[in-house]
């Protein structure tokens, strides 16, 4: 009896398992009443599924677009033409071009011929620096200090030179100076005119950093501890007012050597300075030799360029005074996030410390 009911008991449980298998079974080939989106949108046929809309760019993105187009066009503009001049002075035949081959023969020929006018023009360049310096620097500290009109009217006769043709200003000198022969024929003529055509340069650099300079102040408080002024000019313009001096200086060298107008109505055969033989080497209707010197030119010229770059000129302190508030702004930001992350202390006052008016 006990083992048949034991049979019994298995049967059961056999038949109990095998009916919820089955209704498992039915259950998983029935579809689910809650299907997910995905599924839904995957069944659709393609026509069905919704389309993705294409952004297109914001304002902001199409101006920024357009300033670099038109940045790009001027650069090409302006140095496509350079490089076709570089590569006519290295080429054997201009109108063949590079299919000819490439030489150095009209660079030789070049510095064989107008080596003296490449000294000459230095020479020139630095003489003209130096007493634009010596002129210069103290003319724009006491300009930039002075607020009177007679000063503003001494500024404009100053800038003048600029605003005239440099033929006027080389047939004025010629016309006052011309009857001294001696000082006609030397290099000191060229260079007078060059001293001319340059000071404004130099002068409004100074006077701009000095204005924008708080010089006024310091020299007071060193006048107060005693210092003379040749020793406030020493100790406080001048490192105040380097920017500029460096600024004006570059320009004054590269100006120099680069001046053709102005040169050309003063000089001599025996005072011919690069641009003038660059004149000579185009007017020779060789256009490899014409070439081949404004590689020679532009040789001189670009590590000027790059320097001022490469020192990082600022005459009106603009660049130094936005990278002082950068600082300054950094330095507050910093200090804020750091008082903020710290704990405030817990408040010991009690009720009855609090009075009450």
């Amino acid at each position: 009896m006990g083992r048949a009911r034991v049979r019994a008991q298995r049967e059961r449980r056999g038949g109990r398992g095998e009916r919820m298998s089955g209704m498992s079974q039915r259950g998983a080939s029935q579809p689910q009443p809650h299907t997910s989106m995905n599924s839904v949108t995957a069944s659709l046929p393609p026509a069905a599924k919704p389309r993705s809309r294409l952004r297109l760019p914001d304002a902001r993105t199409c101006v920024a677009a357009g300033q670099w187009l038109v940045t790009l066009l001027l650069c090409a503009f302006l140095i496509v033409p350079v490089a076709m001049s570089i590569m006519a002075g290295l080429t054997v035949n201009y109108f063949k071009g590079v299919s000819s081959g490439l030489t150095l023969r009209w660079l030789v020929e070049v510095w064989t011929q107008y080596h003296g006018s490449v000294w000459l023009s230095l020479e020139v360049a630095t003489a003209t620096l130096l007493i634009t310096l010596l002129t210069g620097v103290p003319a724009g500290y006491v300009l930039a200090r002075s607020k009177t009109r007679v000063s503003r009217i001494i500024e404009e006769f100053l800038v003048l030179p600029i605003a005239l043709p440099g033929l006027a200003s080389a047939l004025a000198l010629l016309v006052v100076y011309g009857g001294f022969t001696r000082f006609r024929m030397s290099v000191a003529f060229i260079v007078v005119g060059h001293v001319v055509f340059t000071l404004p340069f130099m002068v409004r650099a100074v006077a701009a950093v000095c204005a924008s300079s708080d010089l006024r102040t310091l020299e007071e408080g060193a006048a107060s501890l005693g210092a003379s002024f040749l020793e406030r000019f020493a100790t406080i313009v001048l490192p105040n007012a380097r920017p500029g001096i460096v600024a004006g200086a570059l320009a004054v060298l590269t100006l120099s050597i680069g001046e053709f107008n102005l040169t050309w109505m003063l000089h001599t055969p025996d005072t011919k300075t690069l641009p003038v033989g660059l004149a000579d080497t185009y007017a020779s209707l060789r256009i490899e030799i014409g070439s081949a010197y404004t590689i020679l030119f532009f040789i001189m010229t670009m590590p000027l360029l790059v320097a001022m770059q490469w020192l990082g000129v600022d005459p009106t302190g603009q660049r130094s005074a936005a990278r002082k508030r950068r600082a300054a702004s950094a330095v507050q930001s910093a200090s804020g996030s750091s008082s903020g992350s710290e704990p405030r202390p817990a408040s010991t006052s009690s009720p009855e410390s609090i009075k009450t008016p």
